[in-house]
């Protein structure tokens, strides 16, 4: 009997405090309107800067935390979350508060950088990363309920944030230092044997699909991440909630997140990619308007709580369907960078639409473009679906024993599939999932 496997705690711990700003979008948008003077659209754009600065060191760092050392980017991120996101809880002046939420939200994703570079690394990326969203979604919905007695201001939030930060720094000590020369080497070698072999399989495979994927994927993380920006003031605002109310929804809805991910692990890919995009984000879209113009409680929570537990199970269909594209994942990367973009452009749509036209109205063109969005997802999907699975032709007659090199490139094939998939995974689910939706 194998012994289990112990729990990665640093790279949970990291995986919280990385992801703790996006889940308190709301709430620190919200206040940011109400405590300073800003409009809400201005308080909008302060989080798409936030969560665009987060996706900034996501991809400047993702490839280089070996090299630089997992510890010493962990502490730097941390150092900067800290600094960011405290400095613009203790100032009113907004350009300060505007500087600390860009510096915080690049320590944010140096943070987020580091845990999931190392939760890909690990033989069960699926286990640490539901033990990291089981984290993060208890502290932020313990926080939604917690925040709103202790008062008004625009720094509870970003207080919170920052002190977690301070709060993991201990546990970095336990993550591994900088590569060694000689190990540095190896890697260095290794990477360019890569490289070649990367050059001669040529382009990227079924490249209309995977170009046409990456497209549509910003519009539809900005129409997600747009009515997640702007949710708290819906429930403040329009359906006429205390902030109390609104905080105990959110955390129920964080719940339902959580169940969304486990029950699109446990369905997987039974269901085929077309239905379950398909038909999920036309259900979606369904919940955005309900949400949009929820006026009372009963319509506020039923379309917050849906849309978290429809949201996770479409996304893993679109990074799984992402992955079918490209054996070695390549284009699972590049859909997940893509649906960031969309991500960090959500608080200020959300933001501009509500201003001009109301939440209403907001909520019915955001649903539009989803389903306009979910035609080219869906063509995608049955593209993908009709495409044969690779057969391995396994001779009966005259087996041969295969040499070292071919033994080396099948199991390179296969490291390379779970490697980039994982890290996409990782990627989508830190970024995307967690600052469009109540984890």
């Amino acid at each position: 009997m194998s012994a289990p496997r112990s729990m990665p705690w640093p790279l949970v711990a990291l995986f919280t405090a990385g992801y703790l700003a996006p889940y308190l979008l709301p709430t620190t948008v919200g206040r940011l309107d109400a405590g300073l003077p800003l409009s809400a659209t201005q308080a909008g754009a302060i989080g798409s800067a936030l969560l665009l600065s987060s996706a900034t060191a996501g991809f400047l760092l993702a490839a280089r935390v070996e090299r630089i050392g997992a510890r010493s980017l962990a502490r730097l991120g941390l150092a900067l979350a800290f600094l960011g996101y405290g400095g613009a809880a203790l100032t009113g002046a907004v350009p300060a508060v505007v500087a600390g939420a860009v510096v915080g939200g690049f320590g944010s994703g140096t943070v987020t950088a580091v845990a999931a570079t190392g939760i890909a690394g690990r033989p069960d990326p699926h286990r640490v990363t539901t033990a990291g969203l089981l984290g993060v979604s208890a502290l932020a919905g313990a926080l939604y309920l917690t925040i709103p007695h202790l008062g008004p201001g625009h720094g509870l939030p970003l207080a919170a944030i920052a002190l977690t930060a301070l709060a993991v720094w201990p546990l970095t000590g336990r993550l591994p230092a900088p590569a060694a020369p000689a190990r540095a080497a190896t890697v260095e070698r290794a990477t360019t044997v890569e490289r070649a072999t990367a050059a001669e399989r040529g382009r990227l495979p079924h490249l209309r699909s995977g170009l046409l994927l990456a497209a549509v994927m910003p519009f539809w993380s900005l129409a997600q991440n747009s009515l997640w920006g702007v949710s708290g003031r819906i429930g403040l605002g329009q359906a006429h909630l205390s902030e109390v109310t609104v905080g105990a929804v959110f955390a129920v809805a964080l719940g339902a997140g959580l169940v969304g991910v486990v029950g699109a692990g446990a369905v997987g890919p039974r269901l085929g990619h077309a239905a379950p995009i398909g038909g999920g984000t036309a259900l979606i879209a369904g919940c955005v308007v309900v949400s949009a113009s929820a006026t009372d409680l009963p319509s506020f929570a039923g379309g917050e709580i849906a849309w978290n537990l429809l949201y996770p199970i479409v996304l893993s269909y679109v990074i799984g369907l992402a992955a079918s594209l490209d054996p070695r994942g390549r284009w699972a990367v590049l859909v997940g960078s893509a649906s960031s973009l969309g991500t960090a452009a959500g608080p200020l749509a959300g933001s501009l639409l509500s201003a001009r036209s109301g939440f209403p109205v907001m909520g019915e063109v955001l649903a539009v473009g989803l389903l306009v969005v979910a035609v080219p997802l869906t063509v995608v999907a049955t593209r993908s679906g009709r495409r044969p699975l690779p057969v391995v032709e396994v001779p009966l007659e005259t087996p041969a024993v295969p040499s070292a090199q071919e033994a080396y490139d099948t199991a390179y094939e296969k490291t390379a599939y779970e490697a980039a998939y994982d890290t996409a995974c990782n990627t989508v689910y830190a970024n995307s999932y967690a600052s469009t939706s109540a984890r």
